[in-house]
């Protein structure tokens, strides 16, 4: 268990600012899915909310989500030794604080306070879950289309680390989304820490930086001594409060459960989507997947290949360049709408040909020096995703280029996200990530089968 007291020194926010974390992704949410979405924000004591997620509450409001804010506590115990305050005095004065802290951040944001005792919450596990989960059915919303905002479950304090758990455990067994927001954590812990390394970044604009300043200042009890005598010190000193002063916030994101959709259903959604439109993603207008496909071809290692796999090829954008730099290649797709518009394309390319296979269920025979699963992960179940990782592992010559491409945002009605193909890729298969590259919109990855080693 973490010990560390309010009066630490400890970590140096000039340590963090040169550890990368103003690199990690950001996350994968636009305005107008942030608007589609209820947000239920944790706070274990006031001041928690605006310190984690302040800045996030605010571009909340401005994207007209609905934000439910439940306080657990009312922090009456953040000043034990106080001479000249009450437990119930301070807790009226924090209790006004947050009033005032959450009406500047997102003024149409509802509140409700659960008057649990501070300090005490694993007594309150049950009541905190049902009240969330009484939150969750009052909001409407589908279930994966709420995201529980919260503590991190590991920052060292007892009754974050607590609301944290709870949260989680609501969230999956739930299907919702889960963002957790450190707080004392950037105090104890160190840049050597692995957990921030897989979180995410809410780039904060002026104004979203302007309101979570102001939020901060709301909550003076925190902020400033009570008074001059010992037992009265301000709790946040300025050193830690330097942390929550970045143009950025910071929170570990689990993405919501998807639909059932899986890869037998396929052939039956994209010959819908193709029969309607030659081009529905605007494959051959668009700045944005002509500037993905030259990023995609540029990762590749190597300049050509024996033979290449494409899994997903769609209308054969891609096909058509990586036909290129191959000299034999093979494009697979489950539509075979898409896929009659993908041979004209490969048509100048007599080595090259196309088959209509719904995988993983169906593989096309041989084996390949370049596999290319572009946009095509997250329209698998996971298991079919293993199964797929599997096939890849069985065909792929040793040393040879795996490419993998995928949209970052959630995919409505499929199970998984780009980030979790891409998480799944690594763990299952082991193989070294040999390129990468990442941005709001999508990851583009290579992974190098062992050298020498018939897989």
């Amino acid at each position: 268990m973490v010990t560390f007291s309010h009066a630490d020194t400890g970590t140096a926010e000039s340590e963090w600012e040169a550890s990368g974390l103003s690199i990690l992704p950001e996350l994968p949410l636009d305005p107008g899915e942030l608007a589609a979405m209820t947000f239920i924000v944790l706070a274990a004591h006031p001041d928690d909310e605006t310190l984690g997620a302040g800045g996030f509450l605010s571009r909340l409001h401005a994207a007209g989500a609905a934000v439910d804010v439940l306080l657990c506590t009312a922090g009456e115990a953040s000043h034990p030794d106080s001479p000249t305050t009450t437990p119930d005095q301070l807790a009226a004065v924090r209790l006004s604080e947050f009033r005032a802290a959450v009406s500047g951040l997102a003024p149409g944001a509802t509140r409700q306070f659960l008057h649990f005792r501070d300090g005490h919450l694993d007594a309150d596990r049950d009541r905190i879950a049902a009240a969330v989960r009484e939150t969750v059915e009052a909001s409407g919303r589908p279930a994966n289309q709420v995201v529980i905002v919260a503590p991190y479950r590991n920052d060292g304090h007892t009754d974050h680390d607590i609301l944290g758990a709870v949260a989680a455990d609501v969230a999956a067994q739930g299907g919702h989304g889960l963002l957790e927001y450190p707080v004392w954590y950037w105090l104890w812990a160190s840049p050597e820490d692995h957990a921030w390394q897989s979180w995410v970044r809410v780039p904060l604009t002026p104004d979203e930086q302007r309101a979570k300043g102001a939020a901060l200042l709301a909550h003076a009890s925190q902020t400033q001594p009570l008074s001059d005598q010992p037992g009265d010190e301000a709790l946040l000193a300025g050193s830690f409060l330097d942390h929550f002063s970045r143009a950025w916030e910071t929170f570990a994101w689990h993405r919501p459960a998807g639909g059932t959709n899986s890869a037998v259903d396929a052939e039956q959604i994209f010959d819908a989507v193709h029969s309607g439109n030659a081009d529905p993603w605007s494959y051959t207008t668009s700045w944005y997947e002509r500037r993905k496909r030259a990023l995609t071809l540029a990762i590749l290692p190597e300049a050509s290949y024996d033979s290449g796999l494409e899994i997903g090829c769609s209308i054969g954008t891609l096909s058509v360049e990586l036909a290129a730099r191959c000299r034999e290649f093979v494009a697979v797709d489950a539509s075979s709408a898409a896929l009659a518009r993908a041979a004209e394309r490969l048509d100048g390319h007599p080595s090259a040909r196309t088959l209509h296979l719904t995988v993983p269920q169906q593989w096309p025979e041989g084996r390949f020096d370049l596999v290319v699963v572009s946009e095509t992960g997250y329209y698998l179940a996971a298991e079919e995703l293993a199964e797929l990782f599997e096939r890849v592992r069985g065909a792929l010559n040793p040393g040879g280029t795996l490419v993998l491409c995928h949209w970052r945002h959630p995919v409505s009605g499929w199970e998984l996200d780009g980030d979790a193909v891409h998480a799944i890729a690594r763990q299952q298969l082991g193989w070294p990530t040999e390129g990468l590259y990442r941005e709001k919109d999508f990851v583009l990855e290579v992974l190098t089968a062992p050298a020498g080693i018939q897989q």
